[in-house]
């Protein structure tokens, strides 16, 4: 038997996957809060608890995300890109996978891949807030909307407003405004998936883009979300059904490998 863990540290939240005998039997899913290495250990708990397992079961922990390094019971790190790529080949290895668009909640990233689904291209925003989740999250606030209801609520918008800014400060000012001058709040929350949408398509363009468009990160779970993307793209995405642990899935795969070369290099 062999058990290996993927741990996603995000800004927001903590993803683990575990893996045994290359399938995936746990996962967990907690707000990083301040503390991130304990989180990081609270998740993996809660995912072993899920796959019936110990800790002292898992062979390889291998981290990943904004918080990679700062997990203490980790074998090894790697880049968010590294393991979003390889969760995406695992997942998408027979639907034709060729580009990838993944919402974090701190920066976005669109991945290009070949035909043998390795990685050739990569555009990354991670120098502010514009079209991440962390984006979605505070206009939410300013709304007084829950996050989990924007997306079926943009999608009863007849009169979707126009944002004219992706940058955060802006964007609230601009999203106050609208309230106070009577706008609907669906229609407000359908311009800023719009808003949202062009600014990746403007990313994606500049990585190609090929059909099948994956589309994972917390962010996908948004049916709003989805939707404006699919406008702006004029490609249809497929979202997996988890779309939130994709890259932790892909850093449990990873450790299978990392296990096997430090095996090596013992011999």
């Amino acid at each position: 038997m062999t058990v290996t863990a993927g741990v996603d540290l995000g800004s927001t939240y903590a993803k683990v996957v575990i893996l045994k005998d290359g399938k995936r039997v746990g996962y967990g899913i907690s707000p990083t809060g301040s503390n991130h290495d304990r989180t990081a250990m609270n998740t993996t708990t809660r995912a072993l608890k899920m796959a019936k397992l110990e800790f002292d079961d898992i062979d390889w922990i291998t981290s990943t995300g904004y918080g990679r390094r700062v997990v203490s019971f980790s074998s090894s790190n790697i880049s968010e890109i590294s393991a979003n790529s390889r969760g995406v080949k695992w997942l998408g290895q027979n639907i034709g996978v060729r580009t990838v668009i993944d919402i974090g909640g701190q920066d976005t990233k669109v991945i290009a891949l070949d035909d043998q689904l390795r990685q050739v291209n990569f555009a990354m925003n991670d120098k502010c807030a514009a079209g991440t989740g962390r984006f979605l999250e505070v206009l939410a606030r300013v709304l007084e909307v829950p996050l989990e209801d924007m997306g079926d609520l943009s999608l009863t918008s007849e009169d979707p407003v126009e944002i004219t800014t992706t940058c955060l400060v802006f964007a609230k000012a601009e999203v106050a405004s609208l309230i106070f001058q009577g706008k609907k709040k669906e229609d407000i929350i359908a311009g800023i998936h719009k808003a949202v949408a062009r600014r990746l398509v403007s990313m994606a363009k500049k990585v190609g883009i090929r059909d099948v468009v994956f589309f994972d990160g917390g962010p996908a779970r948004n049916k709003g979300m989805v939707s404006a993307l699919e406008t702006e793209l004029g490609h249809q995405l497929y979202v997996p059904k988890m779309p939130q642990i994709v890259t932790a899935t892909g850093a449990a795969l990873i450790a299978v490998e990392e296990m096997e070369k430090d095996k090596k290099k013992k011999k």
